[in-house]
């Protein structure tokens, strides 16, 4: 039966992708990936033959339609992201909501994704949390922060190496220079890192220590 399946790979370690990953990408006729040369060498690594088509931010919105039509013509369809799981901070939730109108069946497979290990491996509350992916760049970024300052609930967010003494810092000025932070750094990768304090502490951290890699913030909520 044809359909769009969700399948997530790996954040780092090769070995964070089930058996289960490998068949359906192994069976599906085509593969939607974000990057076909990143992506390429994953396939290769686990000889995975399949066809590959470039699915992207910058061009979703116009291969979308065409590859309902593709499934509804009968073709099984699987979505990769470069790492994790396809639609969270990455392509996907557009394709998947067009599958969804158009009554095609999809299927999310379990697997990588970079911001549960490093809530659990934060210490702090994730009985309830939010997840805010990446903050606003400039438009709306202080109204969000403003807005986050109240959150009584453990927040997560992903940010980019370059950008993380400045949100750190925003952090201190909006939150307070107490209010408990976790940045887990390259999760599942050879240099993997969590650093641990108030926002303050973890902020003077990198600040002797410039960040590398990909990057999860964990923040405590407000304390009630």
């Amino acid at each position: 039966m044809s359909k769009l399946y969700l399948v997530p790979t790996p954040i780092g370690n090769l070995e964070d992708i089930t058996f289960r990953a490998i068949r359906v990408l192994k069976e599906v006729d085509l593969i939607l990936a974000e990057d076909t040369r990143n992506s390429g060498k994953l396939l290769k690594h686990f000889e995975i033959n399949t066809h590959m088509q470039s699915h992207h931010m910058h061009n979703e919105h116009k291969t979308v339609e065409g590859i309902v039509r593709q499934i509804q013509n009968g073709k099984t369809v699987a979505l990769i992201s470069d790492a994790g799981t396809p639609a969270i901070s990455d392509p996907g939730f557009l394709l998947t909501r067009a599958c969804v109108e158009a009554g095609i069946e999809v299927d999310c497979l379990p697997g990588a994704t970079a911001f549960v290990p490093a809530l659990v491996n934060s210490g702090l509350p994730n009985d309830k949390f939010v997840f805010e992916g990446f903050l606003p760049v400039k438009k709306g970024r202080q109204t969000r922060l403003q807005f986050l300052a109240e959150e009584t609930r453990t927040i997560i967010l992903y940010e980019s190496p370059h950008k993380l003494l400045k949100t750190l810092a925003q952090f201190v000025e909006y939150f307070g220079e107490d209010r408990p932070v976790s940045v887990s750094r390259e999760i599942t990768k050879l240099h993997e890192e969590t650093v641990r304090g108030t926002a303050a502490e973890v902020l003077a951290h990198f600040e002797a220590k410039p960040p590398k890699g990909e990057i999860v913030i964990v923040v405590g909520g407000k304390k009630n």
